[in-house]
């Protein structure tokens, strides 16, 4: 069958699971697309000396930033990170800080980098920060819709537990 990656040919004999695992691959795309400029961003950050705080507060983000990603890296398991938002395998995870937030390590990510941003307020900083939101959101966003469709417990967990945001977003 002669498909591409965003537009939809019917062919005689296309089946449902086709069509699903289409939406599946552009998904994938999606994902990759988003880490791709989450990792992009940071990178820019890096490389110009602007993701790392000088001033207190902004160190002070970071370091609890790092401390909600270790904290979430072990009450997550041995699971690994896959470059395209998928489930994993081992059940849903709501303890630790998954009980706060629906997205931890995201969250931390997103701190840290935001921590950078705001130190050194320009336009290029702005806008990479802006750049790896926007690609982490991407991504979650994802998840979320392929964690609804593994766990029915999932939309219950996501009526009561935010995203980045404990409480508010």
């Amino acid at each position: 069958m002669l498909k591409t990656l965003f537009f939809r040919i019917p062919f005689s004999g296309d089946t449902i699971e086709s069509e699903q695992m289409d939406k599946t691959t552009i998904s994938k795309a999606v994902s990759i697309a988003g880490y791709a400029l989450a990792v992009c961003g940071m990178i820019y950050l890096l490389e110009n000396k602007f993701l790392l705080s000088d001033n207190y507060a902004g160190i002070a983000v970071q370091i609890l930033a790092f401390a909600l990603m270790i904290w979430s890296r072990l009450t997550f398991g041995t699971r690994s990170f896959h470059a395209v938002a998928n489930t994993t395998e081992g059940g849903l995870v709501t303890t630790g800080p998954y009980k706060f937030f629906r997205h931890p390590i995201y969250a931390s990510l997103i701190y840290f980098v935001w921590a950078g941003v705001l130190s050194f307020p320009r336009i290029d900083t702005l806008a990479a920060g802006i750049l790896v939101s926007a690609g982490l959101f991407t991504r979650m966003l994802l998840e979320e819709s392929f964690l609804k469709q593994r766990y029915p417990d999932y939309k219950e967990y996501s009526v009561r537990t935010k995203r980045i945001i404990p409480f508010i977003f």
